[in-house]
């Protein structure tokens, strides 16, 4: 029955491009080589099947396969290639105001802080360090990726090829102080993980995102907990980076780095959630 769900949700999601058919048969042929199987010729893939019915199937194989009690251990590359799939067909949204929740354990309660932000570049934002708790203000800082700023056009024309990405990403202006050591040295790993967290990303570069993160050298998969697969990307010395991904929803569910005001980041000692959203609610 949970096989029949997953297939039906996702033959009910919208119909997906000729490109991210294209890969998504290829991430399935990859799958069916890793466990010993013939690998079948991409232009022979389900061809009684629509288009769209063929995407919507082979990616629900992966989720079977991937994710039953039967399979094998779900490798952490596994779980970042499903969510490359499923972002690839999951809409963004539309709305007024890009709205960005960031939720943490503080040392006596519970910390929010919130930010709201105009395609045009106006932004407010709630419980930053420098405001007054509660109040929303209006604050000009800018989307930043690695101390770059970015805007709306710039994230809307980077590449959904990943390695593309990465070299884009490589290339952008940077505030090297505001990094931390790994990607200074080229890793990119916490940037691409701000492009699928916080950032108003389209569906095809938040896949290219996912995907570049899968090739991550030593991410391994420490099981399920609420919300999804915890991750874990070793970085230069003992420091690893902790996510919990939602591979179906394409999702970052918490993960103990955040975006600094620089356009850097930062490692926690615990978890932060983020969530994000269009909306047309205005602040307040």
């Amino acid at each position: 029955m949970d096989d029949l769900n997953a297939v039906a949700s996702l033959l009910v999601k919208p119909e997906p491009s000729a490109e991210a058919i294209t890969r998504s048969r290829g991430r399935l042929q990859d799958r069916m080589a890793t466990r010993g199987r013939a690998r079948p010729r991409r232009g022979r893939l389900l061809p009684v099947l629509g288009m769209a019915v063929a995407a919507a199937v082979a990616v629900a194989v992966i989720v079977t396969s991937v994710f039953s009690p039967a399979a094998a251990p779900v490798s952490g590359r596994d779980v970042l290639l499903m969510a490359a799939a499923s972002a690839e067909h999951i809409p963004q949204g539309t709305g007024t105001y890009w709205h960005i929740t960031r939720t943490w354990q503080g040392p006596d309660a519970l910390q929010v802080q919130e930010s709201w932000t105009t395609r045009d570049g106006h932004r407010w934002s709630r419980n930053e360090p420098y405001a007054t708790p509660g109040s929303v203000v209006e604050d000009p800082a800018p989307f930043r990726l690695m101390g770059a700023e970015i805007g709306f056009e710039e994230l809307e024309g980077l590449p959904a090829d990943p390695d593309q990405l990465k070299e884009r990403i490589a290339g952008l202006p940077r505030n090297d102080s505001a990094m931390i050591p790994a990607d200074r040295q080229g890793a990119l790993v916490s940037p691409l993980i701000t492009l699928i967290t916080e950032l108003p990303t389209p569906a095809q570069v938040r896949s290219a995102a996912f995907e570049a993160l899968a090739a991550t050298p030593g991410v391994k998969n420490a099981g399920p907990v609420e919300g999804g697969q915890e991750l874990l990307i070793p970085l230069s010395g003992s420091i690893k980076i902790r996510m919990v991904v939602d591979p179906e929803a394409a999702r970052v569910a918490r993960a103990n780095i955040l975006l600094t005001a620089e356009g850097g980041s930062a490692m926690s000692n615990s978890y932060i959630s983020v969530t994000t959203e269009w909306t047309d609610q205005l602040p307040r």
